[in-house]
């Protein structure tokens, strides 16, 4: 695949986080013209979960061999005609389409992850090249594989000090005076505010009123911030599999209300965002949890002398759809897309796989 890039070139993103609110499909412009890149989002969309697919990826760690491989090649499929319908119903031809996956498992300890959704599929079904399978060379590399975002941040958004996301998981971002970029996981955020919510049948805390009528409790705040993951050093991330055995346990232990978990909750997460930026400091929020209100109150008490920047609404719920396409452009540029600053791999890599069609 032949491009030029000072001409720019559109990619699909599909991006779809733990916490199963859906798929993003983020069609963007990207240009490098003097060694600066720029970006133009076109075309952006959310696309609900079927209830049996839903239910399907949130089952899928403890699936039979057979049926972990089915749903990968049907997941796959599914991803394919929803960039079908998007390119139809948009009037758009993007050269490339580059995929998340579904994160299943994470266990970069052993040197294992695995993002679902066949890129074969995608490909046959939407009828574009895919660029997918993002994490797996980073592992092999004895990486973690995570957070793929910053290299995007980088390029995309130097101006900010910070890049933060508050999705599923958060995680943040930041430029190093030797010029390297370090980012890592900070904590669970809606993976867990989700679990509480859909004790009220909600599936999210709108503006957090929930967690805003519950109450702090200290004594759970300080066992989820006494958690051992938090005093770990270097490159570090995090998983599904970390909130089901150590977070949630933790908090159901003692027995809140879901509003009372939705608050303490919420402290919890402003209180470990605070310890890992600066004073002064400019910081661009986005992800879902940008849009919880009560979330970004106790953030900003918590941490007076930041200023957190919330950008539109296209910024905020796609920007790992935006990168992700990104990412899918590195990849044909042959431009390292995972960090090993960043990482911890051996050396910088160019993450991904392409099925061409």
């Amino acid at each position: 695949m032949v491009i030029d890039l000072e001409k720019g070139i559109q990619a699909l993103g599909l991006m779809s986080g733990t916490s199963l609110d859906g798929l993003d499909l983020c069609m963007v412009h990207f240009t490098l013209q003097n060694g600066k890149w720029s970006y133009k989002i076109l075309h952006a969309d959310t696309v609900s979960y079927p209830e049996e697919l839903k239910k399907a990826l949130g089952s899928a760690q403890s699936m039979t061999a057979e049926a972990f491989a089915r749903l990968h090649s049907d997941y796959g499929l599914y991803l394919g005609t929803q960039v079908k319908w998007f390119t139809q119903k948009y009037k758009v031809s993007p050269q490339l389409v580059a995929s998340h996956g579904h994160t299943i498992f994470h266990q970069p300890a052993v040197r294992f992850t695995s993002q679902i959704g066949s890129g074969a599929g995608i490909a046959a079904e939407g009828g574009i090249p895919v660029v997918c399978d993002f994490r797996t060379t980073d592992v092999a590399l004895h990486g973690q594989g995570a957070p793929l975002v910053p290299v995007g941040d980088r390029y995309l958004f130097p101006e900010y000090d910070f890049c933060l996301n508050l999705g599923g998981f958060s995680n943040i971002s930041s430029e190093q005076p030797d010029g390297t970029r370090k980012a890592y996981d900070i904590t669970a955020v809606n993976y867990v505010l989700n679990h509480y919510a859909r004790r009220f049948g909600e599936e999210y805390d709108k503006d957090g009123l929930r967690a805003r009528s519950g109450k702090v409790h200290p004594t759970v705040l300080y066992a989820l911030n006494a958690l051992p993951f938090y005093k770990k050093e270097g490159p570090k991330s995090l998983g599904r599999e970390w909130v089901e055995e150590e977070v949630i346990p933790l908090i159901d232990s003692f027995g809140l209300t879901p509003e009372d978990a939705l608050a303490t909750y919420c402290e919890h997460v402003a209180v470990q965002t605070a310890s890992h930026v600066t004073p002064g400091a400019r910081v661009l929020v986005t992800g879902g949890g940008a849009c919880n209100r009560y979330l970004i109150e106790r953030m900003v008490a918590v941490a007076s002398q930041v200023t957190y920047h919330i950008p539109n609404s296209l910024t905020i719920h796609f920007k790992e759809a935006l990168i992700f396409a990104f990412l899918g452009v590195l990849y044909i540029s042959d431009i390292p897309s995972c960090l090993s600053s960043v990482t911890g791999s051996l050396h910088d890599n160019i993450g991904g796989a392409l099925y061409k069609i």
